[in-house]
């Protein structure tokens, strides 16, 4: 038996909708049966446009609800709160949240307050004799699971680059509503002192990017050649453990089990030596390629493809190749 499905769906600061929250409506509307889906708007306060609504009705919601709190919605206890007085007020049976930081904290206050069965990081769910059943993997990219929630309620945090999404020609209108909560006082016991937002650099959000390239302690602080491979082929930058405890890029560039988990279609790693803790944030890549002058270098153990040389002989020469084929 099948039941709506609700999807939180975070944007941009101009409103756009972010990449992976395509992905979960995509997949919300395979697995809600016809029950319908429904897109909890950002608790921001501030209302989707029309051609915003119209693309999560392309992409299969069939409610949409600007969630409105009293409080700071940037909080996880605030935004639990509202998202368990949403999923009450729709009876959904599953919350699809993209795997960021922010979300899985949110997830697992839910959790607590709700009794349901929380997946995180996961790549791929499925209905299963009226289970949700979620695909990750585990253990540093070591092992594929498959984990099945037995609670009657489901929230699952997927992965960035996991679905297809998809859209539906000619999808009827949403139904747009506004749910009001009223948070307690619990969840107001944590305040926001200050946001700093990072300046904008033109690329791809790293969580959700398709195409990352990654320096290490190859690059020796000189992230110049990392940067432009990025942006000719329009991918995200990230770094290593090493490269961000040096000071050589900031550490919300950190990819690892201590850092951003990534899985993007294509993963280049530019002077990235591949130790364990950073493999486990991003062994789960579709391609793997290894730029390392060390031919013993454990990232080619699991790269699909690996040069040994001079990153800064080899990146360039590739950058300037991949110009001259896209003319």
């Amino acid at each position: 038996m099948t039941a709506p499905v609700l999807v939180l769906v975070d944007h941009t600061v101009d409103g756009a909708v972010r990449a992976p929250v395509r992905e979960l409506l995509t997949l919300a509307r395979e697995l809600s049966g016809g029950a319908g889906v429904h897109a909890a708007w950002a608790v921001d306060g501030a209302e989707p446009s029309p051609e915003v609504v119209a693309e999560l009705a392309a992409l299969g919601a069939t409610h949409v609800h600007r969630v409105v709190v009293d409080a700071d919605p940037h909080l996880s206890a605030v935004l639990a709160e509202a998202l368990a007085s949403l999923l009450d007020a729709t009876g959904a049976g599953l919350l699809l949240v993209v795997s960021s930081f922010e979300n899985k904290e949110a997830a697992a206050r839910l959790a607590i307050s709700t009794g349901a069965g929380v997946v995180t990081d996961a790549d791929g769910l499925a209905l299963v004799d009226g289970r949700y059943v979620a695909s990750k993997t585990v253990f540093a990219g070591t092992w594929n699971t498959t984990c099945a929630v037995t609670t009657p309620l489901a929230i699952v945090a997927l992965k960035s680059n996991s679905v297809v999404p998809s859209t539906v020609e000619g999808a009827p209108a949403p139904q747009i509503g506004e749910h009001t909560v009223a948070v307690s006082e619990r969840a107001r016991r944590v305040t926001l002192v200050e946001r700093v937002e990072r300046p904008a650099s033109g690329r791809p959000d790293l969580g959700s990017a398709s195409i990352v390239v990654v320096g290490g302690r190859g690059t020796e602080g000189d992230f110049s050649v990392v940067e432009e491979l990025a942006d000719v082929v329009g991918g995200a930058v990230g770094a290593t453990r090493v490269a961000t405890d040096e000071g050589w890029i900031g550490h919300d560039a950190q990819i690892g089990q201590t850092g951003v988990t990534i899985a993007p279609r294509l993963y280049v790693g530019v002077g990235v030596s591949g130790a364990v803790h950073h493999r486990g944030g991003m062994q789960a890549s579709g391609t793997i390629v290894a730029i390392n002058s060390d031919p013993d270098a454990p990232i080619f153990e699991i790269a699909d493809f690996g040069v040994v040389g001079d990153l800064f002989t080899v990146v360039p020469q590739a950058a300037a190749e991949i110009r001259r084929l896209k003319g």
